[in-house]
């Protein structure tokens, strides 16, 4: 009979043991186990006085940290189930996971987050936050009484439904992804399996924990295991975090190691002598760390390693032992990069609808043309199309009151059809692109957009891509970019695409005049362009592109 809450329960039995750092009051506090288990009881004691019963919902908007953890835990223990809520994410799609869950809780950041909720519909749910400020919202602090009893981890069949995750669709409204306990606690299983974490590593969690990827991999791995997590101050101070708290272990999305690796391709930028030092770190590195080095880079690896690799690691905190990234591709040559320095990039494939985590990397095995081996409880296969197909005890119950599209995406013996493209390598698993998403240019030659833009962002001049030519005669870029010259755009594109067929070339370029964000609804909250939205911003100039022909201006 198993809880999630339990791995709370089990650390307990040391209950001074530090499990989470913060930043707080102006400075980093850190959390026992039994601090997090008082906070989560007094939740309970509020669930218990207000009549929440087991499968009741719960809908967390909190930025990450300890707040988040507590009532996540509270209510899991309670056997209610939580739906986590984007944090940045607008209000509009906020109140439609709320009143679609049926929640009758949602607690939010801040008094203007929950009047917003209000004002976006949300009404049949108990509105809190933590800080009201000057409005009328009400304080969590207020709605929790004294516990009358200590955090208990309710048992709970091994099918009961814990969370409902609402996926960040690029296209459409959300679906209401159904996990159950044994779902996630399988994926934390597997995950710890491949010997990816340590009792004695510090995470930093930098992702919001409203991301399965996050919070499987970042937060309950770790407390399953008793290894303590740092919860970053966000993006801006990443640096200084990672410099300050010294993490052995972090999970992030590819755009944090792009932009990492344009930092440090950029500090060479004025000193080619500089830059090849750091290409020729990184090469010798990489053979070294596949054991296909030679005599030779064995020998100069530990030289390079001291007065190459070592300053620039030193930025990162010098104690990182592993990086996994998710979420979506990462350009082969940046995990190369990294790799050679002395930092292993892991890349990981998943989708919420496994709990999330499929396939990863391994210390040892690590093929950056590939995201790895499945978990060893994971089955995978390739249907006759060639679409990644995954079982085991990780995949969903379901889709959130939608059985048709339930059945759409797991059949009879348990599939489930991610919708990726794939190839498996001698047991790794190679994607190649989504199904749905192969584009098919007028003369009925047909490529993988996300192939080819991965490749163009290998050149730090574009920030942000979308190609596109579906049924037209040729394939126009789409780019937030540092440079502004259609001609010298298209140039740059295509030097990255000389590997591909003759008929993937860019002929157009159009510079998006800022950069796609969540505020302008051009992206997910996990940072995912939203294709159709942006394409549809940008009609006009796209018709006019097409009406001029294939010779950039």
């Amino acid at each position: 009979m198993a809880n999630i809450a339990a791995l709370l329960t089990a650390q307990l039995a040391t209950p001074g043991r530090t499990l989470y750092r913060q930043f707080t009051g102006g400075a980093w506090r850190d959390f026992t186990a039994a601090e997090i288990a008082a906070a989560a009881s007094r939740w309970q004691a509020a669930f218990r006085r207000e009549g929440f019963v087991a499968g009741d919902r719960v809908a967390i908007g909190l930025r990450n940290g300890v707040n988040w953890v507590a009532l996540d835990l509270g209510a899991l223990g309670a056997g209610l189930v939580v739906v986590p809520l984007y944090a940045d994410d607008n209000p509009e799609n906020q109140a439609y996971s709320v009143a679609t869950s049926g929640a009758r809780l949602a607690v939010v950041e801040t008094g203007r987050a929950a009047e917003a909720l209000e004002r976006a519909g949300v009404a049949a749910a108990t509105l809190l936050c933590a800080r009201p400020e000057h409005s009328g919202a009400r304080s969590w602090e207020s709605f929790q009484p004294v516990p009358d009893q200590p955090f208990t981890a309710a048992p709970m069949a091994p099918d009961a439904l814990a969370t409902i995750c609402f996926t960040s669709g690029t296209a459409g409204r959300p679906k209401g992804v159904m996990l159950s306990h044994e779902n996630i606690l399988a994926n934390v299983a597997g995950c710890r399996a491949t010997g990816m974490a340590r009792p004695d590593d510090v995470f930093l969690s930098l992702l919001p924990l409203s991301h399965m990827f996050e919070r499987t991999g970042g937060y309950y791995l770790p407390l399953a295991i008793g290894a303590r997590v740092v919860y970053a101050r966000g993006v801006a101070h990443l640096a200084e975090d990672l410099a300050n708290q010294r993490p052995t272990k972090m999970f992030a999305v590819p755009r944090i190691f792009e932009k990492l690796a344009a930092r440090i391709r950029a500090g060479g930028a004025g000193s080619p002598w500089k830059r090849w030092m750091v290409e020729r770190c990184a090469a010798i590195g990489f053979r070294v760390a596949q054991s296909d080095a030679t005599i030779a880079d064995r020998m100069l690896a530990p030289l390079l390693r001291c007065i190459v690799a070592r300053p620039i690691l030193a930025r990162l905190g010098g104690s990182l032992r592993i990086a996994v990234v998710g979420g979506a591709a990462l350009d082969p040559d940046i995990a190369r990069l990294f790799i050679g320095l002395g930092l292993p990039v892991l890349q990981g494939y998943g989708l919420t609808e496994a709990s999330p985590v499929v396939a990863v990397d391994r210390l040892g095995d690590n093929d950056p043309e590939t995201v790895g081996r499945p978990l060893p409880n994971v089955e995978v296969r390739l249907s006759d199309a060639g679409e990644l197909l995954v079982r085991g005890p990780n995949v969903m119950l379901g889709y959130w009151n939608d059985p048709e599209a339930t059945a759409r995406i797991v059949d009879r013996d348990g599939w489930l059809r991610t919708g990726d493209l794939a190839e498996l390598r001698d047991g790794r698993v190679a994607i190649r692109g989504r199904l749905k998403d192969i584009l098919v240019l007028s003369n009925g030659e047909k490529l993988s957009p996300q192939d080819v833009e991965l490749a163009i962002l290998g050149d730090d001049t574009f920030e942000q891509i979308l190609l596109f030519g579906e049924g037209r005669p040729f394939l126009t870029l789409l780019a937030v970019a540092k440079e502004e010259d259609e001609k010298a755009l298209v140039r740059r594109a295509n030097e990255r695409l000389k590997a591909f067929p003759g008929y993937i070339r860019v002929r157009r370029a159009i510079v998006s005049p800022e950069p796609w964000t969540v505020e302008n609804d051009l992206l997910t909250p996990t940072m995912k362009v939203k294709r159709n939205q942006v394409l549809k911003r940008f009609a006009p100039e796209i018709d006019a592109v097409y009406a001029g022909g294939a010779t950039a201006g």
